[in-house]
């Protein structure tokens, strides 16, 4: 496989990625791929620079001629979201990403592929490695810990970067030029409980687990009206707790903020004689969500089987509350942009819902790009929450980035991309959150634009990249390297 995907054109580029997907990298984790990139850029004899939170900075002279050219910063981030479907073993810390090449797209199997954002990584990196390229100063900022909590950006001082005009490579669409994003907030809520010890006698104890969703990217495919897995269990939670008098002994859905949850999970218990009604009601429920879904989600499994009796139960009014917040607290798409048709405005992924040990913890990604709205939606499901006993403790917050019409940069690659290929880009903003917003709060004069190949199901183990695309954005980045 590996030859396979260094042999794609250019095969440079491709060879720095797969040289990533080698490196395990998720979010918190960025001690192997800072060394690699430190040693890379030494290696190639270059300035390289590492500061104080392990952001990496690369410094490459221009080319003869060319030294009175403006500095251009390359930038991508180097952690990765380790995703990947329950039936596989595969631990993030320690194994590859196994990759290979499907038509004319590059995943991986049964996990998360990291080309959000090790293509951007891979790109940088060839910039730096050939010679034959024509360009001013460059400087390739490499930020880790991305994914969770944007920790490399806010870490970055002002002085670090030189440069004032910045290609971010972390957008996802090739032939489209980003000039704005969302801003972000984490909602971190937690429900202690005492352990219910009384297990009614006669009850029998179920394994509920709702699979086959397909997730995603929170901020990039919340508007394809994917199922959000906490929300469907909790749904069906409601009517059982109602109907055939379940006890909920623990629930698990999601694992990460800022991906859609793909899989819930959920232990209950229920007089033995109510048990054939349960069952009929998972069947009737997978087979409703399956219609309501039809066309979006082709794979939602919902099972039931009898597991040994738990020790332990959430208290009924804690459970009764807890069900009644999750099917009250929005979630998905909450308001449009008018500037930009089609593009999302706000938005919530109710992400993780967890119970162990006397603890209920939800943990609610809330972007959008009007901070005022943000910060309605936040109140909103506070408040939701709060009404169920809940405490809510917000974290993670980050500003859009506000998009600027009369960029210089973005009117020279406006020109470049239409002489390249023959059309004009499209403008947009994006959704989802980029180091952007936070970088242009350290440095204001900042002038930055985002690109990005075609990249589907980010933050899902259905990831992949579009190959033909990536050569595209090479060679857009190099022409306009030439003319920048």
């Amino acid at each position: 496989m590996s030859a396979e995907i260094k042999n794609l054109s250019p095969k440079h580029v491709w060879g720095y990625f797969y040289e990533l997907t080698q490196i395990p990298r998720p979010t918190g984790h960025m001690e192997a791929v800072t060394r690699f990139v430190v040693g890379f850029g030494k290696g190639l004899g270059l300035e390289t620079l590492q500061d104080e939170v392990g952001n990496v900075l690369i410094r490459k002279p221009a080319t003869l001629g060319m030294e009175g050219r403006k500095t251009i910063i390359l930038q991508s981030h180097l952690d990765m979201v380790p995703q990947k479907n329950s039936s596989v073993q595969h631990d993030f810390l320690t194994d590859p990403i196994d990759a290979y090449v499907e038509g004319e797209w590059v995943t991986a199997r049964d996990t998360t592929l990291g080309a959000d954002n090790g293509i951007g990584a891979a790109l940088s990196m060839a910039v730096l490695s050939d010679n034959t390229l024509s360009h001013g100063p460059i400087e390739a900022l490499f930020t880790v810990d991305e994914e969770v909590g944007m920790d490399g950006a806010f870490g970055l001082k002002p002085g670090f970067l030189k440069g004032r005009t910045l290609i971010n490579c972390d957008s996802e669409e090739e032939g489209e030029l980003f000039v704005g994003c969302a801003g972000g907030a984490d909602l971190n809520i937690s429900l202690q409980f005492k352990e219910d010890s009384y297990i009614p006698e006669g009850d029998v104890a179920v394994k509920l687990s709702l699979t086959g969703l397909k997730g995603g990217h929170s901020g990039v495919d919340i508007h394809l009206g994917r199922a959000n897995a906490n929300k469907l269990m909790f749904r069906f939670l409601k009517d059982a707790v109602s109907e055939s008098a379940v006890r909920l002994s623990s629930v698990e859905g999601g694992s990460l903020r800022n991906a859609i949850p793909r899989e819930a999970f959920a232990v209950v218990t229920i007089p033995e004689e109510n048990a054939e009604i349960l069952w009929e009601m998972v069947s009737d429920y997978q087979e409703l969500y399956r219609e309501e879904y039809k066309g979006i989600e082709d794979g939602i499994s919902f099972t039931a089987e009898k597991i040994d009796i738990p020790s332990t139960l959430i208290p009924e009014e804690i459970q009764d509350d807890l069900i009644n917040a999750i099917e009250g607290c929005q979630n998905g798409v909450i308001s449009m942009l008018s500037d930009f048709p089609g593009t999302v405005e706000s938005s919530s992924n109710l992400a993780v819902v967890t119970s162990s040990n006397g603890l209920i913890e939800v943990k609610i990604l809330v972007r959008s790009s009007s901070e005022s709205r943000k910060a309605a939606l936040c109140s909103s499901l506070e408040s939701v929450f709060a009404l169920a006993g809940a405490k809510v403790e917000y974290g993670g917050a980050y500003n859009g980035w506000q998009p600027n019409i009369d960029s210089p940069v973005l009117k020279l690659m406006l020109e470049t991309y239409e002489k390249l290929y023959g059309r004009k880009p499209s403008v947009k903003v994006m959704h989802a959150g980029l180091e952007c917003g936070i970088i242009q709060g350290i440095y204001p004069d900042m002038d930055m634009i985002s690109i990005g190949p075609d990249l589907q199901f980010p933050h899902s183990p259905d990831e992949r990249i579009n190959i033909p695309s990536v050569e595209k954005v090479w060679n857009f980045i190099k022409t306009t390297l030439e003319q920048v």
